[in-house]
């Protein structure tokens, strides 16, 4: 189990190609590079959801609000494009990126501040960021036909055949990796959740480092809030429901420990994809939804399996070493 969890990635990526495989043996056609792109491209906004998710639980954290963040985010800039059909484009999605921000500040603050656990703080958010969505739009959905041309194309223009959304995603994976591993507040956010105690006697201060963890998933949220509504040209309510456990599950099935402290950047993308693949080639072989869920969930139980594992083995190794001192 513990050679499982330090090669995760690798077993990862073996068994996203075996089912590459195996579909395209079963749908010969399946297999192309225009499929590969569109599975990613479904993928993107899930990516960018769980990087921002990743940094949370390393740091024994939590946050649940992030789909209905990403709603509102979404309902505002939606609301605004509708009424203000001259606001341009980039302007709102920076809009959605603040408001996503403001929200994750408030998320931090209760956090830190009152030091209230963060998975009641986030259940407690998750709730009233939707009664603001219905207040907002007064329960009514804003369709296709209330968007302008330019708010919807913004995520579809392709760039050397990828489209905007993928590459939104890989430039977001490719600076997520720097900080993760080439600052020192990506290392703070590991060390954090390696051990507390330590990381607080070497100065590092626990409540601000988690505080800065729900900015970034909020700004994540927030921007990811502009893409769903352009991608799906809807704004409602219903935006991203249970999207939650779904960002989680990336998370989780990449590797990440919700004990915090273990997990890499590559692993979450690859977590995101094995979920993206899962829902994009089953149906294509005739496998029914409920076993695509079936199959999502027996991942996950086995990545929470193989994180135990490898941690109380890593205390076994610990236990043995002072026995030996002494």
């Amino acid at each position: 189990m513990k050679s499982l969890h330090r090669h995760h990635e690798f077993w990862l990526m073996l068994i996203i190609a075996l089912m590459v495989v195996g579909t395209t043996l079963r749908s010969p056609g399946f297999i192309s590079s225009q499929k590969m792109i569109e599975i990613f491209n479904d993928s993107s906004m899930l990516i960018i959801l769980a990087l921002g998710q990743m940094a949370v639980i390393l740091t024994r954290s939590i946050d649940l609000s992030m789909a209905s963040n990403l709603a509102l985010s979404g309902m505002i800039v939606a609301l605004i494009n509708a009424a203000y059909p001259e606001v341009p484009v980039p302007v709102l999605m920076l809009i959605a990126t603040s408001c996503g921000l403001i929200m994750g500040i408030f998320n931090g603050s209760l956090v830190w501040w009152l030091g209230i656990p963060s998975i009641v703080v986030t259940l407690g958010t998750l709730t009233i960021y939707r009664g603001i969505i219905f207040v907002l739009a007064g329960g009514k959905w804003v369709n296709a036909d209330a968007f302008t041309e330019s708010f919807i194309q913004y995520t579809r223009v392709e760039f050397l055949g990828i489209p905007a959304l993928s590459w939104y995603a890989i430039i977001i994976v490719l600076a997520f990796f720097i900080f993760m591993t080439r600052t020192s507040a990506g290392r703070s956010i590991y060390a954090i959740g390696i051990n507390p105690s330590a990381a607080l006697y070497t100065g590092i201060n626990i409540g601000k480092t988690q505080f800065m963890t729900f900015c970034i998933s909020g700004a994540l949220s927030g921007f990811c809030g502009y893409l769903w509504v352009s991608r799906y040209v809807i704004g409602s309510v219903e935006v991203a429901k249970g999207y939650e456990l779904v960002v989680v599950a990336a998370c989780v099935i990449g590797g990440i420990s919700i004990a915090g402290g273990v997990g890499t950047v590559i692993g979450t993308v690859l977590g995101a994809l094995f979920l993206g693949f899962i829902s994009n080639a089953l149906p294509v072989i005739g496998v029914s939804p409920f076993w695509q869920m079936a199959i999502s969930g027996g991942a996950i139980i086995l990545a929470v399996i193989i994180n135990a594992s490898s941690q109380k083995q890593g205390k076994r190794i610990i236990l043995k070493d002072r026995e030996v001192q002494s």
